[in-house]
């Protein structure tokens, strides 16, 4: 990336209010910055911690995982959840007491899941997942698998997904406010939801943002 323009005196104040979860419009008036300026600052934030999360993605999970997908966007009305047309399904896991990890994926498809969940999760450890059918083969695989029938209940004391369906409705609230996300651009808003999910002290959140972008930016 090109170092941008702006003093590093309107940097810091635009990365401040990008981690308060300002829009850049908004942020746009707050800084006296151009707003196509501060679209385009955000989104190179937004790239620099794709990247960051991206270096992390060799970190396997352990001991009791959640694992469950989750749709975004799409303006057709009607249908919703799974199968739900010109909507971008994405794959999460979620490490009980520890971060989250998700994923843009094509289609929701054993073929799809089980690899993500073999690279992510180590062998023997205890998988939680509601009762759609991908996750059938999880019952004679190498890891312990529990499932929750969402018809009947949404928890049985430890067999739930509750953290993984928390994350999403984080995720949902936060990209809400931008009024549509071009497609091109949602792989960086959804690992900017993971970021913030597992990065949950905004004091962590600015020191990480800013030491990425004093290497790339300033």
């Amino acid at each position: 990336m090109k170092r941008s323009k702006l003093s590093k005196d309107k940097q810091l104040k635009l990365i401040e209010h990008f981690v308060a979860g300002t829009t850049a419009r908004t942020a746009s008036v707050l800084v006296k910055v151009n707003k196509t300026t501060a679209s385009y600052y955000f989104l190179r934030l937004r790239e620099l911690i794709f990247e960051y999360e991206k270096g992390k993605e060799e970190e396997v999970f352990n001991g009791e995982i959640e694992v469950d997908e989750s749709y975004f966007g799409g303006k057709r009305k009607g249908k919703r959840g799974r199968g739900a047309k010109d909507k971008i399904p994405v794959f999460g896991l979620l490490k009980r007491g520890g971060k989250v990890y998700v994923k843009m994926i094509n289609n929701t498809k054993i073929s799809t899941l089980m690899p993500i969940i073999r690279q992510k999760v180590q062998p023997d450890s205890i998988v939680y997942s509601d009762y759609y059918h991908s996750y059938d083969v999880l019952d004679i695989s190498e890891f312990k698998h529990f499932r929750i029938n969402h018809t009947e209940k949404f928890a049985e004391e430890k067999n739930h997904i509750n953290g993984i369906e928390n994350f999403w409705n984080q995720a949902k609230r936060h990209l809400r406010k931008f009024n549509g996300i071009p497609k091109e651009h949602f792989h960086l808003f959804i690992k900017e939801c993971q970021f913030r999910f597992n990065n949950p002290k905004v004091e962590k959140q600015l020191e990480i943002i800013y030491n990425l972008a004093r290497k790339e930016l300033f």
